[in-house]
């Protein structure tokens, strides 16, 4: 009996493995890239001890602590152990994230995984691997984009470590990329991931602002050049924003007569007027700090991306600024009792 109930489980977890043997696969590679990492990762203790280390990192792995310690104290992010371990990447990317889109819809490809829910984006650890599922989707006719990652968040499920790439950051960025993953781990709402990035978005900015000015003072120029670059970021991704829904408008908008070469037409003429009327935004120095001339145009995955990330900062800014008038603690219980982390 014992047999036949051990040999039924086989027979259903074969069964599994060869019914869902991509995501198996997948979970496989995903798992052994994370494990590779946690594996030589070292104590920022132990680090911060090497005498071959630069000075200037070396203040970069304390300035990082620092950012940790502000977002736990004064932002009432929740603490963890992340960051307190330090990976050397030795100069090479590791891990890099598939987007995919309708040819003709702002409709992004989307992946369900377990436990975390549905994502616009598919990360791997295996750049070869991310390229054969992106010329797949190219395959099939969708647009596709694949991006470098510079730094993600486990949710909590692991410590999450410090990679040489953030010391050559600027302080601004640094504290915003920081604070950004660390709200991940303080409320990650299932399913929504429009909602979780774009208010991680919202609060690296404004928690580095915060820091910036704690730190540095008011008049600083590391205050100074973020918030300079916060200006022209933010023109910058609503003028993509705002692209992204002319091209939604385009799309639903398409008679039924039109060929597959007549919508190809009509849709690259429009993404190439979004692209050329920002080299307009701020005086030009869009066009200066992002020159698009001479590049291939971006498609709908380029813009996809954006909405994702940056199509509710306003949403978050005022509602943070009418309802709770500053107060980021009290919009922080707000935001946790209204979208409670579901796993």
């Amino acid at each position: 009996m014992v047999r036949k109930i051990l040999l039924g489980i086989l027979l259903m977890l074969i069964a599994v493995g060869i019914f869902y043997r991509d995501l198996v696969s997948y979970g496989y590679m995903q798992a052994k890239g994370q494990i590779q990492i946690l594996w030589n990762t070292k104590p920022v203790t132990e680090v911060l001890q090497d005498p071959t280390l630069p000075d200037s990192l070396k203040q970069r792995l304390q300035l990082i602590g620092e950012i940790k310690k502000f977002a736990v104290d004064s932002l009432g992010l929740d603490s963890s152990e992340s960051y307190t371990t330090f990976y050397d990447q030795k100069g090479k990317p590791i891990l890099w994230v598939l987007t995919a889109c309708e040819r003709f819809q702002m409709k992004p490809k989307e992946w369900r995984f377990p436990v975390i829910g549905t994502f616009a984006y598919k990360g791997f650890f295996d750049n070869a691997r991310a390229q054969a599922e992106e010329k797949a989707f190219i395959d099939q006719g969708f647009d596709t984009q694949i991006n470098e990652v510079s730094a993600w968040s486990t949710l909590g499920f692991f410590k999450d470590p410090i990679l040489s790439s953030m010391l050559y950051r600027g302080e601004g960025s640094l504290a915003n990329l920081i604070i950004h993953e660390m709200t991940h781990g303080t409320l990650f709402v299932k399913d929504n991931l429009e909602l979780n990035e774009n208010l991680a978005s919202f609060v690296g900015d404004y928690g580095a602002i915060r820091f910036l000015t704690a730190k540095y003072g008011k008049d600083s120029p590391q205050l100074e050049k973020y918030e300079f670059r916060k200006q022209y970021n933010d023109a910058l991704s609503q003028h993509i924003v705002r692209g992204a829904h002319q091209l939604d408008s385009l799309y639903k908008n398409f008679p039924s007569s039109l060929t597959t070469t007549q919508k190809d037409t009509l849709k690259m003429a429009t993404i190439k007027h979004i692209v050329i009327s920002s080299d307009t935004l701020l005086g030009g120095v869009i066009g200066k700090k992002y020159p698009w001339r001479g590049k291939k145009l971006p498609n709908n995955a380029f813009f996809i991306g954006y909405l994702t990330y940056h199509s509710q900062q306003n949403q978050f800014q005022k509602e943070f600024q009418t309802q709770f008038k500053g107060d980021f603690r009290k919009y922080l219980s707000h935001l946790k009792a209204k979208y409670p982390t579901s796993f």
